[in-house]
């Protein structure tokens, strides 16, 4: 990279999911990873010391020092951090959501607009290996099943199930299936936590294509799922394994003892990846190119727009 000046960047919050944020932006290629922050001394000197780099428990302390900084702390300060960043026309990648409500998503994206800043939000399974060929794969939807479940940590319960996990699939719905939402009807009860801990919707688009969306933090077993129903076949994704499965009526003349045509099944080979690492490196490739992110502050504020839409029926 002789030429290239190395990025410098930071990261806020260096929990459960910054420090891996940390982790590989230390090793990135033309990338300098100049500090991290985390209101906890503890752990901002366990990552610091572990990535060699100097550590703060400020935000404040990392201004005038990076050129690009990742946001990975509770939901409810999103805003207020990024905010800080934005107004310096310092890059910024926001772990999902973008915020705690519309109204501060808005004004995120216009400060970053009138900056001329790229932000980008984590929506992480879009980066998935898996999601990206299934991406190809479907055409005019007519029935999609997402199931995200998890066991109950203690970590992330600020936000309720729906800004937790099923935002992610609120987020992919909403790539896949463009036409405008229709109707919604959601359920969600609070388990373990204050906050909802396993939820359902049931989203209604204009094109007639229905999604059903399960997300639970209190279930035994793990699973991250979509499976999506259109014209010729049925096709499923395990996001965790990024392994597809394809369904497909087969062309062939030949007819079952019925009279019914074969289905045939298909494995698709996806060569795996780490999705969070594509996600940096695509955010770094904004940075340096002023381009567009995949996820835009606008797609991030679509989703959340959604996530509210069922919380307001609970």
């Amino acid at each position: 990279m002789g030429s290239m000046k190395r990025l410098k960047v930071g990261v806020v919050g260096v929990g459960h999911l910054g420090q891996h944020h940390a982790r590989i932006y230390a090793q990135m290629p033309g990338v300098e990873l100049v500090g991290v922050v985390d209101i906890n001394e503890r752990r901002a000197k366990e990552i610091g010391l572990k990535l060699k780099v100097p550590y703060y428990t400020e935000a404040s302390a990392i201004y005038g020092k990076v050129k690009a900084v990742s946001i990975a702390v509770p939901t409810i300060s999103h805003y207020s951090l990024a905010q800080g960043f934005l107004d310096r026309k310092v890059d910024v990648l926001i772990e999902k959501p973008v915020a705690s409500n519309p109204e501060e998503a808005e004004d995120l994206i216009r400060t970053a607009s009138s900056n001329e800043c790229v932000l980008q939000i984590g929506h992480v399974e879009r980066f998935n290996k898996g999601f990206k060929v299934l991406q190809g794969l479907v055409k005019d939807p007519k029935f999609i099943e997402c199931h995200r479940l998890g066991s109950f940590v203690e970590r992330g319960t600020d936000v309720d199930v729906v800004l937790d996990l099923m935002i992610h699939d609120i987020d992919i719905v909403l790539s896949l299936e463009r036409s405008p939402l229709k109707d919604l009807s959601a359920v969600g009860i609070p388990v373990l936590s204050q906050h909802v801990d396993i939820a359902n919707a049931r989203l209604q688009f204009e094109s007639g294509c229905v999604a059903n969306i399960t997300a639970s933090r209190v279930s035994m077993e793990k699973m991250r799922r979509i499976r999506i129903f259109q014209e010729d076949a049925y096709l499923a994704l395990n996001y965790a394994t990024q392994e597809i499965s394809s369904y497909k009526r087969e062309k062939s003349g030949h007819l079952s003892p019925f009279g019914l045509p074969h289905i045939g099944k298909e494995e698709i080979r996806v060569e795996k990846g780490e999705p969070l690492q594509d996600e940096l490196e695509s955010f770094i490739n904004c940075v340096r190119g002023r381009g567009t992110p995949l996820i835009s502050g606008e797609e991030g504020k679509k989703a959340l727009i959604v996530a509210c839409q069922i919380k307001d029926r609970f």
